[in-house]
């Protein structure tokens, strides 16, 4: 028998009026070992531990441990000690199941979402290039130095030097307009938009919502209650004339305005005014998703769009779990400051705390410009890379997929032609060892758009032509089939 470690302390009932000590300790320890709290090959404390321990008699408890024995549910062998048998018969607590047929089909069933990431992963930054050295320095002096006002930070808008840093640095790269204290530090965009559904709309609101787009945002406002209105994304972003005619006074949109997600255009400026004449005759507000705004390959980085904004409609959204390392998890809300207030009140019933030693790693990571730095190095090298992607689609796949011009982002999609449905794509490439995502996983009504997202920016030129390779395989095969079908 291996050695067994003994379990931590064994929570036992108060005994009830009129029940025997050794008839409690009975039922106690039985209905541990029935509904799994003892688990099979658990050791036991030697009865004269236990005994001290609870306060009973050793006679008391070797009793109980022999009638256990006896039953089948603890086994004893001398020198070794008593344990929970792994033989027993016991009668296990029914557990409640889940009713499948309730479930909601999740977006991103049937998809590889752990490992190490392999092309075309749509999701996933360069962490190989991240400055780890960096990092460590930092959170080592931030922790060497740090104070107990600092460790004992409970400020439910986050970190105010973070803010601050954030609030210059998004004046600066993205002409974005706020202070410090319009800025909530949050776990990343999902939990942001979580925030902003149920803080400032109602059940039965209604929200445009882009079509295709970001499924995460559509689940945080289902769950919110909230009433989704598909509008088209055209070659110009969200459909505004196809907004009003659907919804004219929904109470807000959703948009991602700088690299629309998944398709991603920008748009310009005139769809932008358009959009925000819309949101001041509705009194309705917009949720400016800026994901991977600051990386674009030609010219300068297109400001937010709450840049033009002058009547505080707004909200602006971002995450530094895309542009660092997905385990970061610090995101930011940018909020006009009517609407503070509200949410502040609605996180401090969920979340009144802050992280604040990663929030003051970051600060210094940023003040020290070593994230202007990094952006830098990194939208040239994304950008070298999507232009290998563009490269060997055009050069392998003509004829199967098309990918437009955009040099923008961490990933790109790639339009299927020829009849060929998203997701008979990602499954014929999933079987090559290609990860890619099906354009109709971000559909909502729409049937018109076919494609597959493709991830470039973790991966280097050669993983690029190779998974590049693979495809083309995958899809000249799908399609010779469809061909004698």
């Amino acid at each position: 028998m291996p050695k067994r470690v003994s379990p931590p302390e064994l929570t036992l009932r108060q005994r009830p009026k009129g029940t025997t000590l050794t008839r409690w300790l009975y039922d106690e320890l039985r209905g541990a070992i029935a509904d799994g709290r003892l688990r099979a090959g658990t050791r036991l404390p030697a009865s004269r531990d236990f005994a001290q321990h609870y306060k009973l008699s050793r006679g008391t408890v070797v009793t109980v441990f022999e009638q256990l024995e006896i039953e089948g549910f603890l086994r004893t062998k001398v020198g070794a000690g008593t344990w929970v048998s792994n033989t027993a018969e016991r009668p296990l607590a029914r557990r409640q199941t889940f009713d499948a047929s309730r479930k909601l089909p999740s977006p991103m069933g049937g998809l590889k979402r752990d490992g190490p990431a392999h092309p075309f992963r749509c999701y996933e930054p360069a962490v190989d290039q991240f400055p780890r050295h960096i990092w460590a320095r930092l959170a080592s002096r931030r922790m060497r130095g740090a104070s107990a006002d600092f460790l004992s930070e409970r400020d439910a808008q986050g970190h105010k030097p973070l803010r601050d840093a954030l609030a210059n640095y998004l004046a600066v790269s993205r002409g974005v307009k706020c202070s410090a204290d319009q800025i909530v530090i949050t776990s990343g965009v999902q939990q942001a938009l979580d925030l902003v559904a149920r803080a400032l709309l109602k059940r039965g609101d209604s929200i445009w919502m882009e079509d295709p787009g970001y499924f995460g945002a559509v689940t945080a406002f289902r769950n919110a209650g909230v009433n989704v209105v598909p509008v088209p994304v055209d070659e110009q972003g969200i459909s505004v004339t196809s907004g009003r005619k659907r919804a004219r006074n929904a109470k807000a949109a959703y948009l991602t305005p700088a690299h629309q997600f998944p398709l991603g255009v920008m748009m310009p400026a005139e769809r932008r005014l358009a959009i925000l004449d819309w949101a001041r005759e509705a009194g309705a507000f917009l949720i400016e998703d800026d994901y991977d705004g600051e990386y674009r390959f030609e010219g300068s980085p297109a400001p937010c769009l709450q840049s033009l904004d002058r009547n505080d409609s707004v909200i602006l959204m971002g995450t530094f779990n895309k542009i660092l390392f997905s385990s970061l998890r610090v995101g930011y809300i940018v909020l006009p400051p009517a609407l503070l207030d509200p949410v502040l009140a609605f996180r401090f019933g969920l979340d009144q705390n802050s992280v604040a030693l990663e929030q003051g790693v970051l600060c210094d990571f940023i003040v020290e410009g070593h994230l202007g730095r990094y952006v830098r190095r990194t939208r040239e090298l994304y950008g070298a890379r999507l232009a290998v992607l563009q490269e060997e689609i055009r050069r392998r796949l003509g004829g199967l997929l098309e990918v437009p011009p955009i040099q923008a982002g961490l990933s790109t999609v790639a339009y299927l032609r020829n009849g060929v449905a998203s997701r008979r794509a990602e499954s014929a490439a999933a079987s090559y060892g290609v990860e890619t995502m099906a354009i109709d996983r971000f559909r909502i009504e729409r049937k018109d758009v076919e494609g597959l997202l493709l991830g470039f920016a973790a991966f280097d030129e050669r993983q690029i032509r190779k998974a590049a390779e693979k495809l083309e395989a995958a899809l000249t095969g799908l399609q010779a089939r469809r061909e004698t079908a």
